[in-house]
């Protein structure tokens, strides 16, 4: 399927990469179906990459792996919030948190309190809240994206 996109302008989509969260996502309960999409010119290594909507192409949210900027993440999340996911192994469960990119970019945050899991065997996907307040809403990760990309 061909989409139109603001920020990669006209893209292919392959069906078999569409996600589906079938309770939307916070905030836009309508929109279900994602794709995830990356800069061509920076590659998928590049860290971030562009949680696409399906049914509203403008739409596009810049989200990571949460494990690039806090080693530690995992927060403990009741097994109905996840039910609706199937079948979660290590294998298929892929775990992204949304960036905020300020025009200030030494203000980029992560959000670690509301992730996206996903279960990549069968393109399910949920968000949810974390229940603790371990883990913030803004989590600042310019720095240590810096401290990275600097070899330290």
């Amino acid at each position: 399927m061909k989409v139109n996109t603001r920020i990669f302008g006209e893209i292919e989509i392959s069906e078999e990469k569409i996600l589906n969260f079938p309770n939307g996502i916070i905030g836009f309960p309508d929109l279900t179906r994602f794709a995830l999409v990356h800069d061509e010119e920076k590659g998928s290594d590049a860290g971030i990459r562009y949680m696409l909507s399906i049914d509203e192409p403008a739409f596009a949210m810049p989200v990571m792996d949460p494990l690039i900027v806090k080693p530690d993440y995992d927060p403990q999340v009741d097994d109905e919030l996840l039910s609706v996911l199937g079948n979660l192994t290590p294998e298929n469960i892929v775990v992204l948190v949304t960036v905020t990119v300020p025009s200030d970019l030494t203000k980029m945050t992560v959000n670690l309190q509301g992730p996206f899991v996903i279960n990549s065997e069968e393109r399910k996907a949920a968000q949810i809240i974390v229940d603790s307040n371990e883990y913030p809403v803004r989590f600042p990760i310019y720095d240590i994206l810096k401290k990275g990309k600097d070899g330290e």
